[in-house]
């Protein structure tokens, strides 16, 4: 699987994508995540890659010429299964929309900075826009690193036991149950004892019910 960044700030991803479990993702050779400097496709003197607003207003727009330039570029190399926009507007991310983008093979993924990019870009190129939350960034880069790590983790072979992802929260579209490690007991706080019986069909159970209980009281949105 590859992912191709686009940022004006592509100094912003290089830790995210140089640890953990991207870092070994990458090193096995199941996930490609290239950044490209969106400087380097202007034609301007001083590489710039905004201007002012038509009509108006606060902030500087990221142009189309430069977006478009990487973006033929990179289709010219192989075909791409998304072209995603991370933007406040979008579709909200969640686990279902991560399991369906873990299944395609080359994402573009556009990183917008200053006031946002230029409407045509968006209406020519990009065939999804998500967002990660009702809130503002100072740019698409932290976004981007959430999406591509959500997504990554899904692959087959990421993780050391794949059968962790499918017990996460949001999978079952219920909040995961809560969970223990030693020592059984820390200064009173006990372990619940049906975790440390044996019995995998009651432990199977009592995890049911927590992870209910737990989406009642957090999250009763999820049940409707």
């Amino acid at each position: 699987m590859r992912f191709d960044i686009i940022s004006v700030l592509p100094g912003l991803l290089e830790s995210p994508f140089a640890h953990s479990i991207l870092q070994r993702a990458q090193k096995k050779g199941l996930t490609e995540i290239v950044v490209h400097n969106l400087r380097d496709y202007s034609t301007s003197k001083h590489r710039n890659v905004d201007d002012y607003p038509y009509g108006g207003g606060s902030g500087m727009v990221m142009s189309v010429e430069p977006f478009a330039r990487c973006i033929e570029k990179l289709k010219e190399e192989r075909e791409y299964d998304e072209i995603i926009f991370m933007t406040p507007d979008g579709v909200t991310l969640n686990q279902s929309l991560a399991n369906h983008l873990s299944d395609k093979k080359n994402i573009i993924i556009l990183c917008g900075h200053y006031k946002g990019i230029d409407q045509r870009i968006r209406d020519i190129y990009v065939t999804r826009e998500i967002s990660i939350g009702d809130y503002v960034l100072s740019g698409g880069e932290l976004p981007a690193a959430v999406l591509v790590d959500a997504i990554v983790r899904l692959v087959p072979g990421v993780l050391s036991d794949e059968t962790s992802a499918l017990s996460d929260s949001f999978q079952g579209e219920l909040l995961d149950a809560p969970i223990y490690t030693r020592p059984a007991d820390w200064k009173g706080y006990k372990v619940p004892a049906v975790l440390l019986s044996g019995n995998e069909a009651k432990i199977a159970e009592w995890r049911d019910e927590q992870a209910l209980e737990r989406t009642k009281e957090r999250r009763p949105d999820l049940l409707k």
